[in-house]
């Protein structure tokens, strides 16, 4: 039997799915790698960690699945985005630890570019804002605290990549060092009008062009594993970041559809076809993949506290356990009790874009229990996606006439159920949830031919499962109103 195998590389683990024919779930892989805070606002996580988890995730799953390497027709690649890894090109040895999405040590940075006057030129060309989300800065930043490394960046002895960037040039023996375009298109590094590494960006953030990996589509045979750590000559011919390919798994692939993955944090997506349109209402405009090798666009709307706000409660408060107790602590309670968490812990994303925001926890009482907090939580990443979905919806002036939801915290009934009531919208869940890992699958697989096209994915899609609104309008406009004020009581609070 002949499979796909996808490797999901995320921000707090590494995973590996195997698919079949069916795009059903034959086996599957996990494993959480070391999260690192060496300063108040910094996350960082260790490259060869990030490396190693996945490949022995890839393994493990093989192993389970009791298939070999010969198996597997070709493998899709997913990662965390914005992530940004510096290494040696003599060597394959990271200069620095991986600056992580998250972090936010470039922050004052981005403030002066806006000051100087660039923003709307950068934006015009990425269709991103000067966030230190985006990878331009964190590059900028390792070439300038590392000792030598802008000089030997200067030389060509560095290179730079996202972590797709990163695996393949591990997988293939340095052999190549590339990047999609979903992936390029996230670094503010990328003309995602032209399609091409723009020089002007490169001079505005001093990185020099030598670092840079080659731009790839995101359904293509780009090369074959040379390791022997068990995948030797299988194909890599799919590449997407996280979100593009959850959009993808999706089948979200006509102008108007739309997904909201909830991982770590949460990403709504919404594909707007083949033509660039600037957001004007502070969403991103990124690049969407796609098998037929062409540039088609999605508006994005990314939160950064989503999924992760589970793992506090778990790592810091301790409230639980484990993340699968969440769902029964939040449903100890009828309600939050009046509680309101706003999870800023690394600023606000969209629509909002406050670096300075910082979490706030409002309405305890005496009689607050933990099972309150916990239902604050998972209701703060409804509110924060409501937000966004009101956002998108101003941009397009169409309404959504439902939401099609992914990722780990969807599995979460309490959490969807929330979801559609806040916002008055039904949600629609896949059968299969791990769509990210399904997306690049699928452009993996329609690449090699281990599935024919894009109708033979869509005939072979399986039941959803439904969630309607239940909550009255007034409830929900008191409920929004309550999180909006909290919401701008988080923004530029200061210790």
């Amino acid at each position: 039997m002949a499979y796909i195998l996808a490797l999901d590389q995320g921000t707090t683990s590494s995973r590996a799915i195997l698919f079949d024919e069916a795009g059903a779930i034959v086996a599957t892989a996990q494993h959480e790698f070391e999260q690192f805070y060496p300063r108040a606002g910094w996350v960082e996580h260790d490259p060869t960690e990030i490396l190693t988890s996945q490949l022995a995730c890839a393994i493990e799953a093989l192993g389970r699945a009791g298939a070999y390497p010969r198996d597997v027709a070709a493998i899709g690649i997913t990662n965390q985005r914005e992530t940004v890894i510096v290494w040696e090109r003599a060597t394959g040895k990271a200069i620095h630890p991986a600056i992580v999405w998250q972090d936010r040590r470039t922050a004052a940075k981005c403030a002066e570019l806006e000051e100087s006057g660039v923003g709307d030129d950068v934006s015009n060309r990425t269709g991103l804002v000067l966030d230190p989300y985006f990878s331009a800065t964190k590059i900028a930043w390792i070439l300038d605290n590392v000792p030598g490394a802008r000089p030997r960046a200067e030389r060509g002895e560095l290179a730079f990549g996202t972590v797709d960037s990163w695996l393949i040039w591990n997988l293939t023996s340095g052999k190549k060092h590339v990047t999609d375009v979903t992936n390029a298109s996230r670094t503010l590094l990328y003309n995602i009008v032209k399609g091409e590494w723009d020089a002007e960006l490169l001079r505005i953030f001093g990185v020099p062009e030598s670092m840079l990996p080659e731009v790839v589509w995101s359904s293509e045979k780009v090369g074959e594993v040379t390791t022997t750590l068990g995948l030797g000559g299988v194909a890599i011919a799919g590449i997407a970041g996280d979100q593009q390919a959850a959009l993808f798994g999706q089948l979200c692939w006509g102008a108007g559809e739309a997904k909201n993955t909830y991982g770590t944090g949460c990403f709504l997506l919404q594909n707007i076809g083949r033509e660039f349109v600037r957001s004007k209402h502070r969403l991103i405009t990124t690049v969407a993949a796609s098998a037929r090798k062409r540039l088609e666009y999605a508006l994005e709307g990314s939160i950064f506290i989503g999924g992760a706000v589970v793992q506090w409660l778990r790592d810091n408060l301790r409230l639980i356990g484990a993340s699968g107790e969440v769902e029964a602590l939040a449903g100890s309670v009828p309600d939050a009790g009046g509680v309101v968490f706003v999870p800023a812990f690394v600023g606000l994303g969209a629509p909002h874009w406050d670096p300075h925001a910082s979490g706030l926890l409002i309405g305890l009482r005496r009689d607050t229990k933990p099972g309150h907090i916990a239902r604050a939580a998972l209701e703060s990443i409804a509110f924060q996606v409501a937000d966004v979905l009101e956002a998108v919806e101003s941009e397009t002036g169409t309404p959504l006439g439902a939401l099609r939801v992914d990722g780990g915290a969807a599995v979460n009934d309490l959490l969807m159920q929330f979801q559609a009531d806040v916002l008055g919208v039904p949600v629609v869940r896949p059968q299969v949830t791990e769509t990210t890992a399904l997306g690049a699958a699928y452009l993996a697989g329609l690449a090699t031919g281990f599935w024919a096209g894009p109708e033979e994915l869509r005939e072979r899609r399986q039941n959803d499962v439904r969630f309607e609104p239940r909550m009255d309008a007034n409830e929900r406009a008191e409920r929004r109103g309550l999180w909006s004020r909290a919401v701008e009581r988080s923004k530029g609070w200061s210790e």
